[in-house]
């Protein structure tokens, strides 16, 4: 086979695919609408189910709901069989994934949350099926073309049942006013949590900002600037940021250095000022494209003003140290 046919034949299974995929919109009904409720109304937990293909739909799509602070687990129906089963309260919801929704493997799951009055939301395309006659609320998949040569191959089939999940997930995220701000609760520590953190989350506070006032002089200025170790003074008065010296000015000063020169002759009169919900690689990007290793933070309410009150300093070393990059 010529190589470049790989391409035609890549494109040809993605076609199918996206003009399969268009069938999702017959999903959306009112059993779907009972499906987001019954999440939204649980006290308990979300469980997600199915075996082979499905099982691995499942297992994503439970992670994707407890990332948004849903709890939620993955409860494979054959380990259920060994003790797993316990783990599935009357309080929980549970949502089953099969395409055919014949899957023997289901049977025992299904007959326990029958016994238990276990709410089920069963998801497959048939509606005469084990899983569908078994579930409170039926959510039936449209049938579709696989996209491999032999159209048995489970991958249109897959990809609808995982975008099925999905909707599911951002509808609920939006019932619930789900934010970049929650998002970042749910991912201190990956890069996507990173990527969320605001200049208010890294930003230096309180005693540990170099700070003086607009009457000392420039031997203040360098012991304050010596004593926090930010390379920088934030000038002020009446609370109020009216500049800042940094290192190299006192440096590149130090020569015709006057005692009866003010520090406000050495200070710069406009420096680069952000609001304290900016992000940090936001921030990060201000600074390099400035050349510059500090930011000064303000609130929401006083960015906007005239004259800003100091909240936070932003220095580049704690965008490095939290990984922004």
């Amino acid at each position: 086979m010529n190589k470049k046919n790989y391409i035609s034949i890549a494109k040809k299974s993605a076609n199918i695919q996206i003009n399969e995929l268009r069938k999702i919109k017959k999903v959306f009904n009112f059993s779907f609408i009972k499906a987001v409720d019954s999440i939204l109304n649980c006290k308990g937990k979300v469980i997600f189910a199915g075996v082979g293909k499905s099982g691995l739909i499942a297992r994503k799509i439970s992670a994707t709901f407890s990332s948004v602070g849903i709890p939620s687990f993955f409860c494979h129906p054959s380990e259920a069989l060994h003790g797993d089963m316990g783990q599935i309260e009357k309080k929980d919801l549970l949502i089953i994934f099969s395409y055919s929704g014949n899957t023997s493997e289901l049977t025992n799951m299904l007959k326990y949350a029958n016994r238990y009055k276990i709410k089920i939301i069963g998801v497959a395309s048939k509606p005469d099926s084990l899983l569908l006659k078994a579930s409170d609320i039926k959510i039936i998949l449209p049938k579709v073309r696989e996209s491999d040569v032999t159209g048995m191959v489970p991958t249109s089939s897959t990809s609808i049942t995982l975008l099925v999940g999905d909707c599911l997930a951002t509808t609920v995220m939006q019932r619930k006013q789900f934010s970049k701000e929650k998002f970042k609760v749910f991912h201190p520590g990956g890069m996507i949590g990173k990527s969320l953190l605001l200049a208010k989350d890294i930003m230096i506070t309180g005693v540990k900002m170099p700070v003086v006032n607009i009457k000392k002089n420039l031997k203040d200025v360098l012991k304050e600037i010596n004593k926090k170790n930010l390379g920088i003074a934030v000038i002020q008065q009446n609370k109020f940021i009216k500049g800042i010296i940094t290192d190299g000015d006192l440096r590149r000063e130090i020569r015709n250095y006057s005692n009866k020169k003010r520090i406000e002759n050495f200070m710069s009169k406009n420096p680069m000022i952000v609001n304290e919900n900016m992000t940090a690689s936001k921030a990060l990007s201000i600074m390099n494209d400035k050349k510059i290793t500090s930011l000064l933070v303000v609130d929401d309410n006083n960015y906007v003003r005239k004259n800003k009150i100091l909240k936070g300093i932003i220095h580049i070393h704690s965008l490095l140290e939290k990984g922004i990059r």
